[in-house]
């Protein structure tokens, strides 16, 4: 992988936890080679993250919506920044100038880019791997709900499992490196779709 994106949060909690695991896995990406892409902002996570690769020499490339940049919200010291229109083309963006996707802690637009691009999977319309940091056990209930999801039907087992999940930095990026996806044809041919 040449680039991950990184979903995390505009704002931070003060966790020493979460600032240790931002800097650990800046730490993997860069002694990886392992361009960072994400939402560009110079805030909250975001910014953490971006300014922990940026200070071990690694690249970071932001996407961001002008709103954003006009609200002087936007990082200004990044190896590169793309201005969107809006948030649906930057997480299309980020999804397309990256090779895998990681999340780290975050609110509602972390959780939505999340599932997006995880949708996106699951539907065969890219083979990137998706990863949750677990920092801390702070996505222990969405995961849990994800499991009661397969309890009741509503998600196949085989898609659960497209979600790959650590609370270390060097064992998710190292999941990803290893793994691979391919469409629910099932899924189609249950729906005369194929």
């Amino acid at each position: 992988m040449k680039s991950i994106c990184v979903f995390c949060g505009a704002n931070f909690n003060g966790d020493p936890v979460l600032k240790q695991a931002v800097n650990l896995l800046a730490e993997v990406l860069v002694s990886q080679n392992i361009t960072l892409v994400f939402g560009g902002g110079k805030v909250g996570v975001m910014g953490l993250m971006a300014d922990a690769v940026l200070q071990r020499g690694g690249k970071a490339i932001g996407v961001i919506p002008g709103f954003l940049m006009d609200k002087e919200v936007g990082h200004t010291g990044l190896t590169e920044m793309h201005v969107v229109e809006n948030m649906h083309q930057r997480k299309q963006l980020m999804n397309d100038l990256s090779d895998g996707i990681i999340t780290l802690p975050g609110g509602f637009g972390t959780l939505e880019e999340f599932f997006e691009v995880l949708t996106w999977l699951q539907l065969g319309l890219h083979k990137k791997p998706i990863g949750i940091l677990n920092v801390n056990g702070f996505y222990d209930f969405l995961l849990k709900q994800m499991d009661v999801m397969v309890e009741q039907r509503f998600l196949k087992p085989a898609n659960r499992e497209l979600v790959l999940t650590s609370a270390d930095a060097t064992e998710l990026v190292s999941l990803m490196q290893t793994f691979s996806a391919e469409p629910d044809e099932v899924w189609f041919k249950e729906r005369n779709l194929s």
